[in-house]
Formats: C-alpha cells, structure tokens, sequence
C-alpha cells in the first residue's frame, strides 16, 4: 500500500487517490496507551510501518474533558465537554485499514470505548477537527463519578507504567464487566 499523505494544514479528512480503490484518511487523537513511548504505540509503528498511519503533530483538545483511569490502569476520555483539563495527546493521520486496526484495539465492537469528533489546537493555534476514542457511553458519566469527577491533566509515563496488558488480565474476563465492577467497588 502506498504510504497515506497528509496536506500540511491539516485541513479536514481527505480521500487518498494514490490506491486503486479510494481510501480516507482519518485524523485521529491520541492522549493514552496509543502515544509515543507507551505500551501500544507498538500497533501505531506497526501501522506507520505499513504506510497506514503517520504522525502528524502533538496537539491538545481545544476543550475540557474529563481524563480518568479504569481497571488495569487505562486510560479514558470521558465524553462531558466542559469538566476536566484541556488533553494533550498526538495526532495522526490512519488510512481505512489502520482505523480499523484501532477500533478493534478500542474495542468500538464490544462497547470499550467510541470514536468521536473532538476538536484539537496544535502548537501554532490551528483547530482541527479529528476523532479520538472516548470511554463507551454506557459507563462514562460513571468512571467520571468513581473518580470524584476529578480529572487528569494527562497521561504520564508514571500511569503508563500501571498499565496491565491484556495478556496479563484475568483468563476469560469481560472488560465492560470489570469496568462496572470497577465503579461498583
């Protein structure tokens, strides 16, 4: 495949004409385990190794939203416009084919999480709107409240390093499950 491009002022999601079959290329947010220098940047190098992503630039929500940590340390955006700090995160652009290799990783299916628009500022105050993967709506406003509705300013290094790969959770779990048992504790 040939690798994706990206226009320089990010402007909206564009189709990429270099394929046989027209591709789109998704502007897609990332504040958690997908940014450089954590657990699972490894699928976005796996990606950009493909032509299928590409790093774009550090960037940060242009509004407030809410940042806690679930079960097994992980990351969540809580869709709540308003509460919680301004996000910093990474933004890149991902062809067809990688959008669905992270909604897979976010487990859009099985209610993990949803990718939505969120709007994001980069270093010179250009807005872009892009989409990025908040905690799945049946749970949210509820992580929001076991966390004393406080909120993180971003994802450390220091919370990365809790982080528990699937791999290391309990044989035959359900992850919504946790999450609930996770609020309910």
């Amino acid at each position: 495949m040939a690798s994706i491009s990206v226009s320089q002022d990010l402007l909206t999601p564009h189709n990429n004409n270099n394929t046989s079959t027209t591709s789109r290329t998704w502007l897609i947010f990332t504040y958690g385990t997908l940014k450089r220098g954590f657990y699972n940047h490894r699928l976005m190098e796996s990606l950009i190794s493909t032509g299928d992503a590409s790093f774009i630039r550090e960037c940060t929500t242009k509004e407030s939203f809410p940042l806690v940590i679930g079960p097994y340390g992980i990351p969540f955006l809580i869709n709540h416009l308003g509460s919680g700090y301004r996000i910093p995160g990474e933004l890149y652009a991902v062809s067809d084919r990688g959008l669905a290799r992270l909604d897979e990783l976010e487990g859009i299916e099985t209610g993990h999480y949803e990718r939505l628009p969120v709007d994001v500022v980069s270093g010179d105050g250009q807005v872009v709107a892009v989409e990025g993967y908040f905690g799945h709506r049946s749970f949210g406003e509820e992580l929001w409240r076991k966390n004393g509705e406080k909120g993180l300013r971003e994802f450390s290094k220091e919370m990365g390093g809790k982080y528990v790969v699937r791999a290391n959770r309990p044989l035959g779990s359900n992850f919504v499950d946790d999450v609930w048992k996770f609020i309910s504790a």
